[in-house]
């Protein structure tokens, strides 16, 4: 199956919005052994919209388009679609109640354009919108599929896995299954290096890698029409990903480092806390972003002057002058007193220099000791992270939760 993606919206074009949806889509589809063959951006302009949408119609199979459902007079993309394939645009009553409840619940003022989103073109299939107000909608005409998403990206989102990949599953009789291998503390080029063997002569299954900073996260798919054999070939597979990255490994899904560290915190109940210097609360911030961290991780302070060192955490003023707040001696200091003032299991300390200023010879931009005390041993670790202050401080924390992981894990 041959596949389009349409993005619509002239805030793509002029780059005032980063178009995450086509990667979202893309990937997606691809999971579904669905092939997008392009990539389409038009600007709130009708006619342009309906040349991209008869050029795509022409030479694709399914065509997804994300944004122009709103209720506003630039929103087109369904007036186009049911211009085009000569369909009357007809008000549906269930996208009305729904829509008037949307605004009550929020004690909003429904305003008339809205009614606009309650409109359909005839015969469409309606994919319903669980965090908007405009549906997304399906249409086939001659052989051929037309799926309608919203532009927010959360919404799109919902809608497509909540909607269209039924429809897109039940519409494919061939089975496609993908297994996750995700890696922390290795870099992308290493990784695919390692697996190139594999890559240069893949057919079925196929290897695919997608990096962020601190992860590469390793996609091996297969499809057949099979399962049993399909799990086989995947299971040959798994034993050569466990025999070359066993020890980066951090999780047999999509999940990230940050997510899988919480998880396990609260599955082995370990309390936490944390003192930052360099990173200034990124690591106590990514922690609070999984939902019911708050039953380990208690204490998260941020000491970034010396004075808040020494009156927060009781690090001497001698070793901070003899030694400096960058130092071995300042992150233990830091570490083991953190332990005892928050009576957290396990304690972590970071102290660094991000930049851009501040370096010197002898302790260059960049340079970051981590503190981890667990189970009443304390180990230090030092890096030389490159970068700006931003990344220095998003590489930090990503080697924190390696650290948190890799610590738990070898005591278990």
């Amino acid at each position: 199956m041959k596949c389009e993606l349409i993005s619509v919206g002239t805030e793509l074009l002029v780059g005032d919005t980063l178009n995450t949806n086509v990667q979202f889509l893309s990937r997606e589809l691809s999971l579904l052994g669905i092939r997008v063959y392009f990539h389409t951006t038009v600007g709130d302009n009708p006619k342009r919209l309906e040349e991209a949408i008869r050029i795509a119609f022409n030479r694709s199979d399914l065509i997804i388009t994300t944004g122009g459902l709103g209720p506003t007079q630039d929103d087109l993309t369904k007036e186009v679609v049911a211009d085009i394939f000569k369909r009357k645009l007809i008000q549906d009553e269930k996208t009305k109640e729904d829509l008037m409840e949307y605004f009550a619940n929020r004690e909003f003022t429904m305003t008339p354009n809205n009614l606009k989103q309650t409109l359909v073109p005839e015969n469409a299939e309606i994919l319903f919108n669980p965090c908007g107000t405009a549906p997304g909608i399906l249409l086939k005409e001659q052989g051929r599929m037309i799926i309608m998403l919203p532009g927010p990206p959360r919404e799109m989102t919902r809608v497509f896995e909540e909607s269209v990949v039924p429809i897109l599953k039940q519409d494919d009789n061939q089975l496609v299954i993908s297994r996750y291998y995700n890696l922390s503390d290795i870099g992308e080029s290493v990784a695919e290096d390692r697996l190139l063997d594999l890559i240069d002569t893949q057919v079925n299954p196929t290897i695919a890698t997608y990096a962020k900073m601190g992860e590469v996260l390793i996609r091996i798919t297969a499809n057949g029409n099979d399962e049993n054999e399909i799990n086989a070939l995947l299971d040959h597979y798994e034993a050569i990903m466990l025999s070359r990255f066993e020890e980066h490994i951090f999780t047999f899904s999509k999940e990230s480092l940050q997510e899988t560290v919480c998880k396990l915190l609260l599955e082995k109940n370990i309390s936490l806390a944390t003192a930052e210097s360099c990173t200034g609360g990124l690591i106590a911030s990514q922690l609070t972003e999984y939902p019911g961290i708050s039953r380990v991780f208690g204490t998260g302070l941020v000491t970034y002057s010396n004075e808040a060192k020494i009156n927060l955490l009781g690090v001497k003023k001698e070793t901070l002058e003899k030694y400096g707040a960058v130092s071995f001696e300042t992150a233990t200091e830091m570490c083991e007193n953190l332990q005892r003032v928050s009576k957290a299991m396990l304690s972590i300390s970071v102290t660094g220099i991000a930049g851009p200023d501040g370096g010197m010879e002898e302790k260059p931009v960049g340079l970051v000791y981590i503190g981890v005390c667990f189970d009443g041993i304390t180990n230090i670790y030092h890096y030389h992270f490159n970068g700006d202050r931003k990344i220095v401080q998003q590489k930090t924390a990503n080697k924190v939760f390696h650290l948190i992981r890799k610590t738990i894990v070898d005591k278990n």
